[in-house]
């Protein structure tokens, strides 16, 4: 509130002093000093705030003007008022010209003429103070300002050079990698591409951009589909061939698509790697594989031969320890010969080299033939096998040999990995022209890390115990039903069984001729 400011009176007359003193202090102003000597006042003004000054023209030592100008020279920001007689009108305008002496009063004054006076130069000066606080405060933030201005310009500078360094390292990097970048919009046209997939490509890179990717990229087992980016996932993509028109051949490669999305465009890049040597490598080794196995079955099918002399007692009788040793050793020569067979079955497969002998048969019949076989070895476990279907017989078109593989491998597991389990259901259904088959055990189940590899080869299963088996069952079995252009999964918790399941499209057929 602005009765609170300070003031200062100045004046000769202590009467003027004293009732100016009085008046103020009647209408609440509570901080007022008075003075009878302006020297006197000014060696106050020199250590204590003022707000306002009043003072009177004639002074015996020093006149109001020249008392106030040295008043302001020591606090800029005070106002001052001066009282004057009529006769000073000339000297209290030229007061007013020369120092900024907010007001004169003419003696005798009006008390509530005189009392608007003061409050308004109280208002002033703390109108004053509050600019020259604002003013201060502006400068500050001003300096703050142009201090932040000036870190702002290093900053940006800093970070345009770390950004012109990683666009450099980035453009290296493209330029100069091993594999083939190529970067394609959702019409897989190309856009940019490195140096590698040039010189993949045989063309120049002015003849490559804008042409379609998968033109040169192809496979031969299946067309690239636009769904496949849909998705907006990485995928990856196997069994692909990159043409060279310069050399005129088809490259083997690899291909890893991942999307990229920025505030402007959206599209994916592709990196490509020539896996020529990888498949060559590949190649030797099944070939290799394929070799040995084929010919470690001659001296297999020799060894099984002759112990089938020794068992039948062509060659003479034998004792039972005798007759119980040759067996086992049969037997292991027998699994060791289905152990070849089955090597020699995945090389066919992964190298293309098996077809498949398609014809109409009853598969409720084949599997209930495969059930008949391996019934013994449920019972010794107590498990009951069962078919569920409600179909007596159910034609299809498919390998019947190869899905009696598939069965049999199917059945034989849920039998072996059942481990105080009661039971095993074999359902078969048509859903249209597919057929669907699952073999459900209540066993022990699988986990998730065990299901993600169940298919691949080598795999046995379970990480919960080690198994005597090749692993190569289930990868066989994918294999085969790959073939028929079909998909085999499993669903499985672990404790709580499994559900092994296979769809065969369009395998249904409506001639029922048994074969």
């Amino acid at each position: 509130m602005d009765k609170l400011g300070k003031i200062i009176i100045v004046d000769d007359e202590p009467m003027v002093t004293k009732t100016l003193s009085m008046l103020l202090g009647l209408e609440g102003f509570s901080n007022v000093k008075s003075f009878n000597n302006p020297k006197t006042a000014l060696k106050y003004i020199e250590s204590n705030e003022a707000d306002l000054i009043i003072s009177d023209f004639i002074m015996p030592e020093m006149n109001g003007i020249e008392f106030l100008e040295c008043a302001k020279n020591l606090q800029n920001n005070i106002t001052t008022m001066l009282l004057t007689g009529y006769a000073d009108k000339e000297n209290a305008i030229r007061a007013i010209n020369e120092i900024g002496i907010f007001k004169y009063i003419e003696k005798p004054w009006d008390n509530k003429n005189l009392l608007i006076n003061i409050k308004n130069a109280l208002t002033q000066t703390r109108l004053k103070k509050e600019l020259d606080k604002k003013i201060v405060e502006l400068e500050n933030a001003n300096n703050k300002l142009e201090k932040y201005s000036k870190n702002l310009e290093d900053i940006v500078h800093e970070r345009t050079l770390q950004l012109s360094l990683s666009n450099s390292k980035l453009n290296a990097i493209f330029s100069n990698c091993a594999d083939g970048i190529v970067l394609f919009n959702h019409n897989l046209k190309i856009i940019e591409l490195n140096n590698a997939s040039v010189a993949l490509f045989g063309q120049s890179k002015k003849d490559l951009l804008s042409k379609n990717l998968f033109e040169l990229v192809v496979s031969e087992k299946k067309q690239f589909s636009k769904i496949e980016l849909s998705k907006k996932e990485n995928f990856f993509l196997r069994n692909y061939g990159l043409i060279n028109y310069k050399k005129d051949i088809k490259i083997p490669v690899e291909i890893s698509i991942a999307p990229v999305n920025d505030e402007h465009n959206n599209f994916f890049v592709a990196v490509i790697r020539d896996v020529t040597y990888q498949k060559e490598t590949e190649r030797l080794r099944d070939d290799f594989i394929a070799t040995l196995t084929h010919d470690l079955r001659t001296p297999l099918l020799a060894s099984i031969s002759g112990l089938d002399f020794v068992l039948d007692k062509s060659l003479g009788d034998i004792s039972d320890k005798q007759l119980n040793l040759f067996s086992a050793m049969k037997k292991s020569s027998e699994d060791m010969l289905g152990l070849v067979n089955t090597l020699l079955e995945v090389y066919r497969y992964e190298a293309s080299k098996t077809y498949l002998c398609i014809s109409k048969f009853d598969i409720i019949k084949l599997i209930n033939e495969c059930i008949e076989q391996l019934c013994p070895l449920a019972k010794k476990q107590n498990i009951n096998i069962s078919l569920k279907s409600e179909f007596t017989d159910l034609y299809i078109n498919a390998d019947k040999n190869e899905l009696r593989r598939v069965l049999v491998n199917l059945i034989g597991n849920a039998i072996n990995h059942s481990q105080n389990a009661t039971y095993i259901d074999i359902l078969a259904q048509q859903q249209d022209k597919d057929f669907c088959l699952s073999v459900i055990d209540d066993g022990i189940g699988l986990s998730k890390a065990d299901r993600d590899k169940l298919f691949s080869r080598f795999s046995q299963g379970t990480n919960q115990k080690r198994s005597t088996s090749t692993g190569l069952g289930l990868y066989l079995s994918r294999q085969i039903i790959e073939a028929h252009n079909g998909k085999i999964f499993v669903e499985s918790q672990l404790n709580k069984g499994s559900k092994f399941s296979f769809i065969l499209k369009n395998s249904i057929s409506d001639n029922k001729v048994t074969v």
